[in-house]
């Protein structure tokens, strides 16, 4: 390991990868480490929202990570051995124009990882595995952190990216508020289970065959079907192969030795929780870290993702390209209200009051609030500063593949091309799609370029 990174990102998972990745293809010197030995197991967050979708096209996965996963199966719904009907997971979308990515896609979290550590390395990023953080200290500087191994490295920045229980966050003293979303113990494992058709999400209700509700999910591109399963408060859950088939057999048609195999299970309570602040002089929080969600409406991988593609951006302009730090106030300025509100709709949807509809897909999530966010045209169009810049065609360009990459985007409109997207108008979309400045022409354009560092914006047209 080396004596000094630029950027420490402490934790392998989906937060801490993508924002490596990002970090990387800026030419930032940063360092990945995971105290575990390799990536996370499981397939847990095993749903990926359209936004992140759209990010993982930005980053260059997407191609990969389409060819790992899959849509979301028809729910079945089964009674005493029978079908009894159908459940759609999450409402139907169309894909449009300015929104190419409508639906949800579903990889195990594991191969989500894979597909990122391997994009991370092909850009010359780093991850040293069994590496565990047991202590920090930082001054105007930088940060020391310091290692069971007894090794010390220093960051100019330090993120925590290494969940729920972090190790950074506790060291630094941020406490974290929130509420058990359930006080009853859910299982959750990924199995070989013959017997079962691999077209649907099977469901069996609280109730029917058993005496509490169980989902059995095929795993797109593997053998494996995620089993999730609810019980009593106060329960012991068995993860071992053995209660597995207990578990299946008592609340479903299927015989025990029908799951031939755990490749890993985990038991947990769901809850809801938001640490009380997202920096701490030159560390920052992000993903599980910051916000801990229930798994229910898949908001928690997404989430920790837009969290690294936040930061990613203001880390490079302030390390590479001069622009003062205060522009990292505005992470948790802007990702920490959002962070808010999709602990709401998880834990909103895991208590059955709200539908997995257009709001869990976060295209409508953005920061017209935030002091980076710039509107001074007098009557704005469909797409305003704050924003998610929407995909379309400009000139016979891709929007899309114009904004792919670490820079800032000029685009200007004139009301005949991308009118319906955008509206006529000049707009500075920032390196992680969102319109940063809009306006009916350039004036005061120049002076929010030199605050943000946009000066060398990519120009449509």
């Amino acid at each position: 390991m080396t004596a000094q990174v630029d950027v420490l990102i402490v934790g392998a998972g989906p937060s801490g990868l993508t924002l490596g990745i990002d970090l990387a293809r800026r030419g930032v010197d940063a360092l990945v480490v995971e105290r575990a030995d390799g990536l996370f197991p499981g397939s847990r967050g095993k749903g990926i929202q359209p936004r992140t979708l759209e990010v993982f096209d930005d980053l260059g996965v997407l191609d990969a990570i389409r060819a790992a996963g899959g849509t979301c199966p028809v729910g079945m719904i089964w009674q005493n051995g029978r079908r009894t009907g159908e459940h759609r997971m999450f409402d139907p979308a169309q894909a449009t124009e300015d929104s190419p990515y409508a639906e949800g896609w579903m990889v195990p979290q594991w191969r989500t990882q894979r597909i990122l550590l391997a994009r991370l390395e092909e850009l010359g990023g780093r991850v040293v595995f069994g590496r565990e953080v047991v202590g920090l200290a930082q001054d105007e500087d930088g940060v020391t952190v310091r290692f069971v191994s007894g090794a010390a490295l220093t960051a100019r920045y330090v993120v925590a990216a290494d969940g729920g229980r972090s190790t950074v966050r506790r060291a630094l003293g941020i406490g974290m508020t929130g509420e058990t979303v359930d006080p009853s113990p859910m299982l959750v494992a990924d199995v070989r289970i013959t017997g079962l058709d691999r077209d649907n999400w099977h469901i069996f209700p609280a109730g029917g065959e058993g005496d509490g509700f169980m989902a059995i999910c095929p795993l797109a591109g593997t053998e494996d079907f995620q089993v999730v399963a609810g019980f009593p408060e106060g329960t012991v859950v068995d993860l071992s192969l053995d209660g597995m088939r207990k578990v299946v057999a008592a609340r479903s048609h299927l015989a025990p030795q029908d799951v031939t195999d755990v490749r890993w299970a985990s038991d947990f309570r769901p809850r809801a929780a938001l640490a009380d602040r997202f920096r701490e002089g030159r560390v920052f929080l992000a993903g599980d870290a910051a916000h801990i969600h229930s798994p229910a409406g898949g908001q928690g991988l997404n989430t920790s993702v837009q969290d690294a593609c936040n930061l990613g951006w203001k880390l490079g302009a302030v390390l590479r390209d001069g622009v003062p730090d205060s522009l990292l106030g505005t992470y948790e300025e802007e990702r920490r209200p959002i962070a808010a509100d999709m602990l709401a709709l998880s834990t909103s949807v895991h208590r059955g009051e709200t539908r997995r509809g257009g709001a869990t897909r976060q295209l409508g999530l953005g920061y017209r609030a935030s002091s980076l966010t710039e509107e001074t045209r007098r009557s704005p169009g469909p797409v305003r500063a704050g924003d998610r810049a929407p995909d379309g065609t400009v000139g016979g360009i891709r929007l899309f593949d114009a904004f792919r990459g670490p820079h800032w985007t000029l685009l200007t409109t004139d009301g005949d091309t991308a009118d319906q997207g955008y509206g006529a108008g000049v707009f500075l979309i920032r390196p992680d799609g969102y319109v940063g400045w809009a306006g009916e022409t350039t004036q005061g354009l120049a002076e929010y370029a030199r605050r943000v560092g946009a000066e060398g914006a990519h120009r449509i047209p």
